[in-house]
Formats: C-alpha cells, sequence, structure tokens
C-alpha cells in the first residue's frame, strides 16, 4: 500500500528553520513527482515546491521564493523541503503528494497524499 509519512513539523520562531521529510512506503518514489503543499487555516490548499523523478524543481509559491528548497534522497526514498527564514504567515498544516514522473500545477492531479504535518512560526 502506497503512503507517506511526513516528519519535521512543530513550532519555529520567525527567522527560524525547519526541514520536513516526507518518507515513501510502498513503493519506488524514483518515479514519482513529490510536491509540498500547504493550507493556512481559512485558506485554499497551495502548492509550493515540486521535485520530479528527474530532479528538476518548480517553485509554484512566489512567497517562499529565496527561503525554501526541495531535495530528495532517493536512497531513503525520502523528499525534504527546507524551510529557512520562516514568517508567521509560513504557519499552515504541509503536506506532500505525488504523481508519477512530472510536477503539476493542479493539485487534483496527484494520487498519493500523505496526513500532513503542522508548522507553528511564532515568537
Amino acid at each position: 500500500q502506497l503512503h507517506f509519512v511526513e516528519s519535521g513539523g512543530g513550532l519555529a520562531q520567525p527567522g527560524g528553520s525547519l526541514r520536513l521529510s516526507c518518507a515513501a512506503s510502498g513503493f519506488n518514489a524514483d518515479f514519482y513527482a513529490i510536491g509540498w503543499f500547504r493550507q493556512a487555516p481559512g485558506k485554499e490548499r497551495e502548492e509550493v515546491l515540486c521535485i520530479n523523478s528527474s530532479n528538476d524543481i518548480t517553485n509554484y509559491s512566489d512567497s517562499v521564493k529565496g527561503r525554501f528548497t526541495i531535495s530528495r534522497d532517493n536512497a531513503k526514498n525520502t523528499v525534504y523541503l527546507h524551510m529557512n527564514s520562516l514568517e508567521p504567515e509560513d504557519t499552515a498544516v504541509y503536506y506532500c503528494a505525488a504523481k508519477i514522473y512530472y510536477c503539476s500545477a493542479y493539485i487534483d492531479r496527484y494520487d498519493y497524499w500523505g496526513q500532513g504535518t503542522q508548522v507553528t512560526v511564532s515568537a
């Protein structure tokens, strides 16, 4: 059964850093594009960053440009979201999701979703 285990969320201070992990289980994530998404209270879920099966990266959010990066460790079947210079506006539940091969700007194209991990940025 395909699923993800997300971890690394928590409370961070403004200007701080967190690293989220998305560990795939039940399938070889090498052939999948993995996207990170976030949903803040009262807002729609938005795509933040995605890394495809060729390790090309697409940034879907101007608000994280220069602060967040994405990487993958195929040996661990894991994708990471590296978040730096955190702002209170980054507070949200963060999800990872997968679709075969290529990233997409359309959230409904992603087939497999993690359970989400809460990130709270506050002094």
